[in-house]
Formats: C-alpha cells, sequence, structure tokens
C-alpha cells in the first residue's frame, strides 16, 4: 500500500495582543478550512499555528503591567480568552502551535544564526535608521510614506545601535526571479508590489539582531544581542517539524511547505525575506505564499488601537460558530480585502444559511418523515426530463468545487456548492411533492423525489464539511448517512445513500434572524461594552489659574548632558551629570530608563528645572528635574520624549 500524499500548511504565527478579534481569526479559519479539505481528500495533513512572543513591544508592554515578559506572554496565549482560547472556540483543528518561546525553537535558533554567520551571510556592523516599534520594522528614509511606517502609517524613531545584519542584497537577484517568472507568490498583485517597492530600488542587508532590549533569544556567542524577528519568527515552520532540534522528526516528511497563508502586510517578510534565507541554509524553499487580504470595519483594518474590533465570542454565541466560519470565507474573495460589517453577517446568515441550506434539509427530511414514516420505500425510476439537470449538477460538484479549492478561491468553492442547493430547492417547487403525495400511484415517483433531494443535501454536506464541520455532522445524522458517504470519494458519486437510509427531521440548523431587532441589540451591546471600557467620567473642576509671577518662580534653563549612566537596583532611574551653565556640574536624576539608554543621551541638549528642591532617590541626591513630554497611547501603555534641543543651543539658557 502506497503512503498517503502530504500536505503541510501553515498561518503566520500571531503576534500575542491583548485584544483578540475576529480579524485574527480569519487567516487561521481559511488555513483550517484547506486543512480539513485536503484531510477530506485523504492527504496526510499538518497544519501549523502559534505565536511570535519575543521583541520590544512585549518586553514593554509586559513591564507597563508589572510581570515578566514570560507572564505577560503566558496569560495571552494559554489564558482565558487568550489565542488557545479562540482556535478552541472557532474550531480550528491546527495539528501542532509553536511558541518561538519553546525551549527546542529557542536552541534551533541559536544553531541557524550561528550556521547563517559561519557561512559569512551574517555580519556585524551598526545600524542607522528608522524604526517602526508597534511593526517592529527597520526603513530606509525612502521607504517611508510621508516621514511614517509604510506599513502602519505610524510614527517612526531614530534608531543607532550595534547589530548583526544578513546579508539579503546577496540573492536579490534570484528572488527577483523566483518572484517574477514562477509562481511562488500569489495572488499576482502581489509581485509586482514586491518586486517595485523593495527589490528594484535595491535590497539593503537585514539587520537581523537587537542590543536595545533583551526579550528574545540570545545570540549565544555574542552575549548583549538577541536574535531578531526575522530569523526567530520565520523559521518556525521548520523548527516545529524538527529541523535542527530533536523535539520531532518529521522535517523530511512534510518540508517544504505546500502553502503559506499570511496577511498581506507581511508578505515582504515571506516572499523575500525568508526565501532568502532558506537559500542561505541549503533548504528547498515552499512551494506558494499565498497573502490574503484584511477584513475592514468602517474602511480600515481592525485594531485595537483604532477601537474598531468585533468580539468573536459575542458572534459565536449568538449565531453559532459555523456561521461565522462561513461568512468569512463566502462574502469576499480569499485574496482581496473586505468589508465586515453586521448587517452583511445577518444578511448572509438569512438568504444562505437559513432560507437555502437550512430549508432545503429541514423541507426535505420533513417531508420524507411526513409521507413515509423515516425509511423511504422503493423509487420509481429517474425521469430524465424532470431529473437530469438536478442529478447533472450534483455529479459535476465535487470537480467544480475542487477547481476552485486548489487555486484557494474559497468564496467560488461554495458558490458552486450553493448552486446545487439553489437548484434543489426549486426542484422541491417544480416537482411539488405535497401534491405528489396524495395520489397513492405517484408514491415511488414521490419517493425518487425525495431521494434526488437527499442525495442532493449528502453530496453538498460532504463538500460543505470543511467550512462548517459541525453543521455538517448533524446534517449527516438527519439524513442517515454514515461515515462512508461522507467520504471525499463518496461526493464524487450519485446515488450511494441507501434508501432506506434513516431519515430524522432535527432542530433548525440556522433559525432565521430579524434583522432590524437584531441591529438594535448588537448597537445596544456595543455602546455598553465601550461604556464599561471607557474611563470613568469626572465631575470637570474649575480650573486653577497661576499668575506670571507664579510662572516666573520657576526656573528652566538649557543644559548639556555630559555624563549618564543607571542607577544600580533601579530599573528606572537614571544618573545625569549636566553643564547648566553655572560653572560646576549638576546632578539630577530621572526616572526614563525604560525609554532610553544612558549612552543614547551623551552629549544631548536638555530642558533642566533647576530651582526644585533637592530630594534623596536611591541614596543619591538629585537637584532638579528633566522636562519630557508624556501621552498615554490608546493601549494604556504611557509614551515619553525627552526633550531635546539644537545642540547649537548653549548651556545655560534660560526659557521664557
Amino acid at each position: 500500500m502506497s503512503e498517503k500524499k502530504t500536505f503541510y500548511i501553515t498561518t503566520p504565527i500571531y503576534y500575542p495582543s491583548d485584544k483578540l478579534h475576529i480579524g485574527h481569526a480569519y487567516s487561521t479559519v481559511a488555513t483550517d478550512t484547506m486543512a480539513r479539505y485536503k484531510r477530506l481528500q485523504g492527504y496526510d495533513v499538518m497544519f501549523l499555528t502559534g505565536t511570535d512572543e519575543h521583541g520590544q513591544k512585549i518586553e514593554d508592554r509586559a513591564k507597563a503591567a508589572g510581570v515578566s515578559p514570560k507572564e505577560y506572554v503566558d496569560h495571552i496565549v494559554e489564558g482565558p480568552q487568550g489565542v488557545k482560547d479562540l482556535w478552541k472556540l472557532m474550531n480550528i483543528s491546527n495539528d501542532r502551535f509553536i511558541r518561538t518561546t519553546d525551549d527546542y525553537h529557542v536552541a534551533a535558533i541559536q544553531k541557524i544564526f550561528k550556521a547563517m554567520y559561519d557561512k559569512g551571510d551574517i555580519y556585524k556592523g551598526k545600524y542607522v535608521g528608522k524604526y517602526c516599534k508597534p511593526c517592529e520594522s527597520f526603513w530606509t528614509e525612502s521607504q517611508l510614506v510621508d516621514g511614517k511606517c509604510p506599513d502602519c502609517g505610524r510614527e517612526v524613531q531614530d534608531a543607532e545601535e550595534e547589530a548583526y545584519f544578513f546579508r539579503l542584497s546577496k540573492y536579490a537577484d534570484r528572488i527577483q526571479d523566483l518572484l517574477e517568472n514562477t509562481d511562488f507568490l500569489e495572488p499576482r498583485s502581489r509581485v509586482n508590489e514586491m518586486v517595485n517597492n523593495f527589490i528594484k530600488p535595491g535590497l539593503e542587508d537585514l539587520c537581523v539582531s537587537r542590543t536595545s532590549f533583551k526579550w528574545g533569544v540570545p545570540v549565544d556567542f555574542d552575549p548583549g544581542h538577541v536574535v531578531y524577528v526575522w530569523i526567530d519568527a520565520l523559521f518556525n515552520y521548520t523548527t516545529a517539524l524538527g529541523f535542527m532540534n530533536d523535539k520531532y522528526h518529521d522535517f523530511d516528511k512534510f518540508w517544504p511547505a505546500d502553502v503559506h497563508f499570511v496577511g498581506k502586510e507581511i508578505v515582504r517578510f515571506h516572499s523575500i525575506i525568508w526565501p532568502a534565507m532558506l537559500m542561505s541554509m541549503g533548504l528547498p524553499l515552499p512551494k506558494k505564499v499565498f497573502g490574503h487580504g484584511w477584513l475592514l470595519l468602517d474602511g480600515g483594518k481592525m485594531s485595537k488601537s483604532k477601537g474598531n474590533v468585533v468580539d468573536p465570542y459575542l458572534l459565536s454565541q449568538r449565531y453559532g460558530v459555523d456561521a461565522l466560519r462561513y461568512f468569512l470565507l463566502r462574502e469576499f474573495p480569499f485574496g482581496t480585502d473586505g468589508n465586515f460589517s453586521n448587517e452583511a453577517l445577518i444578511g448572509r446568515i438569512n438568504t444562505d444559511l437559513a432560507n437555502d441550506l437550512g430549508n432545503l434539509v429541514s423541507r426535505t427530511t420533513a417531508m420524507v418523515g411526513k409521507y413515509f414514516g423515516k425509511n423511504l420505500p422503493a423509487c420509481a425510476d429517474a425521469d430524465p426530463a424532470q431529473d437530469d439537470e438536478l442529478m447533472g449538477l450534483a455529479r459535476g460538484l465535487r470537480a467544480a468545487y475542487e477547481e476552485q479549492m486548489e487555486h484557494y478561491a474559497f468564496q467560488n468553492a461554495l458558490v458552486e456548492v450553493f448552486k446545487l442547493i439553489g437548484r434543489a430547492n426549486k426542484y422541491i417547487d417544480e416537482n411539488k411533492p405535497w401534491v405528489l403525495a396524495k395520489d397513492e400511484a405517484q408514491k415511488p415517483r414521490l419517493a425518487r423525489v425525495l431521494y434526488n433531494l437527499l442525495e442532493c443535501v449528502r453530496i453538498s454536506a460532504v463538500l460543505l464539511t470543511p467550512f462548517m464541520p459541525d453543521t455538517c455532522a448533524k446534517i449527516f445524522e438527519q439524513i442517515g448517512a454514515d461515515e462512508g458517504l461522507r467520504s471525499w470519494e463518496s461526493a464524487g458519486t450519485w446515488g450511494l445513500l441507501p434508501v432506506d437510509a434513516p431519515v430524522q427531521k432535527g432542530a433548525g440548523l440556522f433559525p432565521r434572524i430579524d434583522a432590524a431587532k437584531e441591529l438594535e441589540e448588537l448597537a445596544a451591546l456595543e455602546q455598553a461594552a465601550k461604556a464599561a471600557a471607557a474611563p470613568a467620567q469626572e465631575e470637570p473642576k474649575e480650573p486653577e489659574y497661576i499668575t506670571i509671577d507664579d510662572f516666573n518662580k520657576v526656573h528652566f534653563v538649557t543644559a548639556k548632558v555630559l555624563a549618564c549612566e543607571a542607577v544600580k537596583k533601579s530599573k528606572k532611574l537614571l544618573r545625569f551629570t549636566l553643564d547648566c551653565g553655572e560653572g560646576i556640574p549638576r546632578q539630577i536624576l530621572s526616572g526614563i530608563h525604560e525609554y532610553y539608554e544612558p549612552e543614547e543621551l551623551v552629549g544631548k541638549t536638555v530642558v533642566a528645572c533647576t530651582n526644585l528642591a533637592p530630594r534623596k532617590m536611591m541614596g543619591l541626591e538629585s537637584n532638579g528635574m528633566l522636562i519630557s513630554a508624556v501621552k498615554e497611547e490608546p493601549d494604556g501603555t504611557e509614551k515619553l520624549h525627552l526633550i531635546m534641543l539644537d545642540d547649537k543651543v548653549p548651556a545655560g539658557y534660560g526659557l521664557c
């Protein structure tokens, strides 16, 4: 007996977020559907998902929450309504789950980093450029859009630090050839974007280590450096199979991956950086990277910071997980952006699932029970004039469906299935079983009509199983289809359901929703959720004004940073030695270490308040205060910028 064909499919590993929304589930539901489809076809499937848990953002958020980075990610991944909990809710059938903090992955990444270093593809240098902290992306000045991150549109900051670099430029020609002359990247529109925006302007070497934070995989041969996200996160697809580790042993079986499903915002990493690193390691490339679009709300990408998230728990509770899964893959093509709205979701449930699928199953099983009990009697032969069109559509459905699924056109595959479902509903109205039931001589014909409907339901349910597994299991139970009649092979053959299969009407699969009433209730729930999340409003207070004389009492001067060092046993304090134009240096302590490293501040010109009463901190005297700009971010974290002036401004100047 020959071995099963294998199929390896992955989602991107998700960056832990403290508020998961339906957009997080979109790619994973699609991946799950494809994995279930391939299992249905008889493939030995490996479906991988997981979480990317290192980086400066995680370190900062954990610090703000007062916990260690590992405690922070553990809660988000393993805790209530965390990543694993959401996957369980959405009925995700992943075979493996990787966390980049897993010991075996960390050890493997260190070996991979060293292997590329020994080959000469990683070298030590100094990074100077722009950095987007939310995206953890480095950019050149020319890549910025209106001076901001081209991916998320947020502000970038200047970055300068010692780092290791990967010789990405070495592989530019090979990557361009891969993209332009193969089907490695789809949809095709993504190819032009990658080549024109990133390769043709000149592919620069890639920063692959950091020294400005500690939460990452240590570079074991150079303490102080941690491996940056590209190597750490991207190689998860191989380490999760056992590459460079002994945790698993199926790398040779499943690699190269058949397809990586990724959001369009990370196509650059998966279609340029990832294949270049695999080339460096001498490994086969994935067969396909498919960059899908975004799930949009109000015209913009769902984001907690924008306050426009959609709660998958609420939607699943009200409409069922399968309805939500169906909507995500039916409403718009997988390769493009799609707008989510409550109106569209309810409309799709009422039209496709309640009126078409639910109605067909309910009417068919109810008529079998009403006219024949649980089992059909002998059927009349099919009538070519009345039955051939329906039966022909059913016989050809699997091939039409497969054609669309092999191109990841989930929407079109569902359209094909619902062509048969719609035709079957029309067939009921054409043949009028309630009329046939009145004539005893027509009972064999009635049995044939109902049998044809049951077979249409069975074949449709087989092909809908990857999309709506729980619903289809209920359908099979109602029509009396055993396991052998739920297979891929059975979906390609008409007439397999035994005539005497036990049929029993069950509860309605998708109750029809009163759209107007439901939208009102959802609006009320959303308002209540926003009110609960909003900070308590205090009564407005009368402003306490000061006079110009009060203001003149505060002495602000320009100061040059002569020296700066961390205060021992303190996580926040920096000790500044300043030239304030007074002839002798002034010592000021400032709690800004979480935002700045001491060495980056030496030589800068800052603003100091010098007539503040001295006070002791950690046993050291602070004679004044440095002035900073502070803003609270939407996620509750605080963003601070030390006020710095043009270095041409001398020390000791007063501010007015």
